[in-house]
């Protein structure tokens, strides 16, 4: 259906104004592991013309990192023309749609394209959020995350820890639908690194994987808040190896009683690992073929 794997693992996601191509050429050799062209909320109505036509130019070739485009609100009287322009250019790595409230958003959006592009869901309101997994098992869905901006004035929540459960339901959904976790929505203060590296943990601890930024001195920091620590990949290859010729229920060298689902997301600490450039004993997440160093996006569906 699509040109693209379904389940790629990015852990950066850097936004870039659509109608600055000096600042989306910079981008995309920050080292992100997706660029993301924003037509909506970063550009200005009376540049949104200018920033969509810099945009279909970019697309025509192909770039080394993933480009994903953020298209105006479905509802509004750009999204139309930005979709049909956009799907079928081959530099095109994914739409990211705004304020995706049902699935009849993403089939409007669908029924627009020229060729069928992999979709990214925004969820921004209560309807949203409420329709989780059912926008996020939709065929053409490859992820989802929150808007956490629109989504605080849309529940009149003053505090961001007020969208704990509303965080936890989106890690649910994503995984229901067997869609990598959701990366974490921006961390608005560009100078404070210490509170992001601080809300990245928090979001690990809730099951959201990486982190969309908005400047480049953001990467780092949350390339390091995902990274699986040396402890956590050692247990995981342990139970990896000791699961290589068992497929059931198995109890490690430790006591541990460990069964597939545990099994399962060993495996996934060591394709994450791998994507970081960590050289693992015994190759176990590259099928035993021997360590790994790369960076290149894996399939987490296990």
């Amino acid at each position: 259906m699509t040109r693209f794997p379904r389940n790629p693992l990015f852990l950066t996601w850097l936004y870039a104004p659509g109608d600055r191509p000096e600042v989306v050429a910079k981008a995309l050799g920050s080292g992100a592991d997706v660029v993301l062209v924003d037509l909506e909320d970063a550009v200005a109505p009376d540049r949104k013309a200018y920033a969509l036509d810099a945009t279909a130019e970019l697309l025509t070739d192909r770039h080394p990192v993933p480009v994903h485009v953020r298209v105006n609100a479905l509802d509004g009287p750009r999204a139309e023309d930005e979709v049909r322009r956009l799907s079928a250019l081959p530099g095109l790595g994914a739409l990211r749609l705004p304020k995706v409230h049902d699935v009849s958003d993403l089939d409007r959006a669908l029924g627009w394209a020229v060729v069928v592009p992999p979709l990214y869901a925004l969820l921004e309101s209560a309807l949203g959020v409420e329709r989780a997994y059912a926008i996020a098992a939709h065929p053409a869905v490859h992820g989802i995350a929150l808007g956490e901006a629109d989504l605080r004035a849309d529940l009149g929540i003053a505090d961001p820890a007020g969208l704990a459960w509303v965080r936890g339901r989106a890690v649910v959904a994503a995984r229901a639908a067997r869609l990598p976790p959701p990366p974490q929505s921006v961390h608005p203060d560009i100078r404070d690194l210490t509170g992001l590296a601080r809300s990245c943990a928090a979001g690990r601890a809730l099951g959201f994987l990486g982190r969309m930024a908005i400047h480049p001195r953001q990467l780092p920091v949350i390339e390091a808040a995902f990274r699986p620590s040396p402890a956590e990949v050692r247990a995981a290859e342990d139970i990896v190896g000791a699961a290589a010729g068992d497929a059931g229920a198995l109890a490690l060298p430790d006591g541990r009683f460990v069964d597939a689902a545990v099994v399962a997301g060993a495996r996934r600490t060591l394709a994450l690992a791998a994507r970081c450039g960590e050289t693992l004993r015994g190759g176990h997440a590259n099928g035993g073929a021997g360590p790994v160093r790369s960076r290149a996006p894996v399939d987490v569906r296990s």
